[in-house]
């Protein structure tokens, strides 16, 4: 492709070049976050066309997949709060005082699932947060800890065995 003296190419052709590699990246997360294809696709779309504005601007950051996926997890929360806002919407007109969850409560669960994960040996921390805090699937989890994928899958059971015992309070109950 050539350029005219004086024309600088568009910096989204870098994100163009980066597309096909990142795409079942980015897709990958965000449906393991929300759960719903379709919706995985529309924030897939948004993460894309924001990555475009954001790389056309002068202070542009590095194109790379962990900073598109840094752009996906901001489209999701933004997608988030859009649905909190509705729901909030609809609790007032249908005259609803009570939210559906008391913010404390929610806050004080993550504390503990928190507390109960630290609790853990380092390899099913690590397993348990790779999958359902990163969204890894099974295959990429084991590729990071270096086991088979039928080894990654028991591994997984047990850790997720010990966190609800630690979580729920049996751990150390005869």
């Amino acid at each position: 492709m050539s350029t005219q003296p004086g024309v600088r190419p568009d910096p989204a052709f870098g994100l163009l070049e980066l597309y096909d590699e990142a795409l079942p990246h980015v897709y990958g997360y965000l449906l393991a976050r929300c759960g719903e294809r379709s919706l995985a696709e529309d924030l897939t779309a948004e993460t894309f066309l924001a990555a475009v504005s954001a790389v056309r601007k002068p202070d542009a950051p590095e194109l790379s997949i962990g900073w598109l996926i840094g752009v996906a997890r901001h489209k999701l929360a933004d997608h988030w709060r859009r649905v909190e806002r509705e729901q909030r919407g609809l609790r007032v007109l249908e005259g609803d005082p009570d939210p559906v969850e008391d913010p404390w409560e929610v806050k004080l669960d993550a504390i503990r699932a928190r507390a109960a994960l630290a609790e853990l040996g380092a390899h099913h921390r690590a397993a348990l947060t790779l999958r359902y805090l990163d969204g890894l699937p099974v295959p990429e989890v084991a590729a990071h800890l270096g086991r088979t994928v039928h080894a990654t899958e028991a591994l997984l059971v047990r850790a997720r065995n010990a966190f609800r015992r630690v979580y729920t309070g049996e751990e150390g109950r005869p």
